[in-house]
């Protein structure tokens, strides 16, 4: 069993994509959603250059309107993008199953709202045994529902970490990222402005 001390093993990382849609991204700062936006996609790259599967989720589709563009033109081929009735992943039982189809343990949040949908998914794959980790850059609600959110998260288990610091658990070491950019030549150089590598 991994603790949560342990770093982030990619081989047991999937990449939870929750409600990037419009509908949120337009409630909150342009600067902070944007930034939420290209942190994301580049990161839906690299896990894919990796190996990591994503779980793509968006709330209400057909009322809400569908997952952003931009993620959408970034995910895997093939990569189906569920809709979702619960706010936390775990309460819909086909998105439960497709994350538990991948067989990994450790599930990598990113998304739209940080004291909602991103805390109740988290809190809930936590009760569900699933090592969570939530990236304080690329998950997005008001400033102060942001700070509730993720205290709620890392009370319940959930590490709080960053693009940054899992691009670097993920590769783990100087001839890893090597590896990673003979992969995805100019990928690590494409990083959104902002991500400091």
């Amino acid at each position: 069993m991994t603790s949560q001390s342990s770093l982030i093993d990619v081989d047991q990382s999937v990449l939870v994509l929750i409600d990037i849609q419009d509908h949120f991204l337009n409630k909150y700062d342009a600067a902070k959603t944007q930034m939420l936006l290209a942190k994301t996609v580049w990161l839906i790259k690299v896990a894919d250059v990796l190996g990591v599967p994503v779980i793509a989720m968006g709330e209400d589709i057909a009322n809400v309107g569908p997952v952003n563009d931009a993620i959408v033109s970034a995910l895997p081929p093939g990569t189906e993008v569920h809709s979702k009735d619960f706010f936390g992943l775990a309460g819909n039982d086909r998105i439960l199953g497709a994350l538990e189809q991948t067989g990994r343990r450790t599930a990598i949040c990113v998304g739209m709202e940080t004291d909602v949908c991103v805390a109740q998914t988290a809190i809930g794959l936590v009760d569900r045994g699933y090592r969570v980790v939530t990236l304080k850059d690329a998950v997005a609600t008001t400033e102060w529902d942001e700070k509730i959110g993720l205290d709620r998260m890392r009370d319940a288990g959930v590490i709080i970490s960053s693009v940054k610091a899992l691009y670097y658990e993920w590769t783990r070491s100087v001839s890893g990222c090597r590896r990673m950019d003979s992969l995805a030549p100019g990928l690590v150089a494409a990083k959104p402005t902002g991500l400091v590598l």
